[in-house]
């Protein structure tokens, strides 16, 4: 069966927005400590609002989140040492699993009770939180990281959900083509 086809909404952050929102991460880390937190994790991990909103503590196992199920079936989420730090800052609550629990404990935070107010504190009313996921993977693109390696963070399924960002990195491949023709030069005995 074809896959149902949508309008693509791509949005990613520029470097003055991670500061925005770095400012106001600040700001609100006393008032709203787990939301912060939160906004952290997606950041710095590249996951789904879902598996950080319904994250359980006994699927951190540093150094890696082990999902038993996410939109793609199981999956594991690797923790760099910044997504670690944020894992723990958070206070284990007595009377739940859960890692960012309502205030009654029963069920996940309202996440977008916050979020909704804080990117527009940010000057990003546009932002979804889904575009710090697009982020995450434009960033790791022009950090020259390889889109199968990027895939495999993300766990994207098909290849061609990841080679979406590839155009975002045409000095990526323009740098890549010079250090390979750099190298084949050196290789055959002129100078790079």
């Amino acid at each position: 069966m074809p896959r149902y086809w949508r309008e693509p909404k791509e949005r990613y952050l520029t470097p003055a927005e991670y500061r925005r929102i770095g400012a106001v991460l600040r700001e609100q880390q006393a008032a709203y400590p787990a939301q912060v937190a939160l906004l952290r994790l997606l950041l710095f991990t590249g996951a789904r609002v879902g598996e950080i909103l319904n994250l359980r503590w006994e699927w951190v196992q540093p150094p890696r989140l082990l999902l038993p199920d996410s939109k793609t079936g199981a999956k594991t989420i690797w923790l760099n040492s910044q997504a670690l730090e944020v894992l723990e800052g958070i206070e284990r609550l007595e009377g739940t699993t859960f890692v960012f629990p309502n205030r009654a404990r029963t069920r996940p935070l309202n996440f977008d009770n916050w979020w909704l107010p804080s990117r527009a504190r940010c000057a990003l009313p546009d932002v979804r939180v889904h575009d710090l996921r697009h982020s995450f993977a434009s960033t790791a693109i022009m950090d020259n990281v390889p889109l199968a390696t990027i895939g495999r963070l993300l766990r994207h399924v098909l290849p061609e959900t990841t080679a979406k960002y590839a155009h975002l990195s045409d000095d990526v491949i323009g740098n890549a083509a010079g250090r390979i023709a750099g190298s084949l030069a050196q290789a055959i005995g002129l100078r790079p």
